[in-house]
């Protein structure tokens, strides 16, 4: 089979995956998954442990054949006879960067530029080092460095072949919210440059944060969207009330209302209400509070988290699981 050329960028999307499976013996690690990238997107990765997330990374980035199913990458069919120039336009950084620690950070740079065989290195080195801002640091040894410094380190190897797609698994794992806010920075910056990010985390508040998209997987794709468009998909539009004082009759002063579908109350003044338009709902909530006397603390849309869709879909999985 002969190997095809790139596309890059002309091509529609980076990353194409078409009912792309992996088995291993008797055991399904992902089954039929289809999603689609787009250049200079940050597409999450989202799921729990041993949903095939890894599986899924390194069956991409050409470390194992799938057993089914076909896909692009960055504009490349993923065939064995492609697996060397696909390498060529993409970059995998693990959880652990796996750097040699006696080894400077330059000198760490300068043994993996040899093995990815880049011409002018030195200039590569220098360019990496100022993106991930570790120019001052070039000449400490690795082992010196903190957690938070290593995984920069881990960036701008990644950063070193100009990759198209860079998938980052766990980036920011146990690091300080410091550390955590500039590798957040270095992502947004290399999406702003055009590159892809594909994103594995367990952090829900990053991956809302940074993602343009995600997908929820549990061996198998369970949904795709923005963090709006799962918010939309899952929950209802609802109005969140709080009063001074619990009102006297709930009842008569919701019900009648046309925008409001339904109420409850968790606690002594506070009311949720599944709404059909939080525009019509809340000016007519307003009123008929005011009107029965109430005293409004507060009136706002209720507003989910991508935690909040995330363990949605999968207590879901976990529930059909155990009928």
């Amino acid at each position: 089979m002969t190997a095809v050329t790139s596309l890059g960028p002309a091509a529609k999307s980076a990353l194409v995956v078409n009912k792309l499976t992996k088995r291993f013996g008797d055991r399904t690690a992902f089954s039929e998954i289809s999603f689609e990238v787009g250049y200079g997107e940050v597409f999450g990765f989202l799921g729990p442990n041993g949903a095939g997330k890894t599986t899924t990374v390194r069956t991409l980035g050409t470390l194992i054949a799938p057993t089914s199913g076909s896909a692009t990458v960055a504009g490349i069919p993923l065939i064995p006879d492609n697996g060397v120039e696909i390498r060529q336009h993409i970059a995998i950084m693990p959880e652990s960067p796996g750097l040699y620690l006696r080894l400077t950070v330059t000198e760490n740079l300068e043994f993996f530029a040899g093995l990815y065989g880049l011409h002018q290195p030195a200039t590569r080195i220098k360019d990496a080092l100022e993106a991930v801002n570790l120019s001052d640091r070039a000449s400490d040894l690795c082992g010196g460095l903190s957690k938070g410094l290593r995984q920069r380190v881990g960036l701008a190897r990644t950063l070193l072949s100009d990759p198209a797609i860079m998938f980052l698994d766990e980036p920011t794992s146990g690091l300080d919210p410091v550390a955590s806010l500039e590798v957040h920075n270095l992502i947004i910056g290399l999406r702003q440059k055009g590159v892809t990010i594909f994103l594995t985390t367990h952090r829900l508040d990053e991956a809302e944060k940074l993602c343009d998209r995600v997908a929820i997987m549990n061996q198998s794709l369970r949904t795709v969207g923005s963090p709006d468009e799962l918010r939309e998909r899952l929950f209802n539009k609802a109005l969140v009330v709080r009063t001074l004082a619990p009102l006297n009759d709930p009842e008569k002063v919701f019900a009648h209302l046309s925008a409001v579908e339904s109420w409850r109350s968790d606690e002594p003044g506070s009311y949720v209400l599944s709404i059909t338009d939080p525009k019509i709902a809340a000016p007519e909530v307003a009123r008929s509070l005011v009107g029965a006397g109430a005293d409004v603390l507060s009136i706002g849309e209720a507003q989910h988290s991508l935690e909040d869709v995330y363990l949605e879909l999968i207590n879901d999985d976990v529930e059909v699981r155990k009928s």
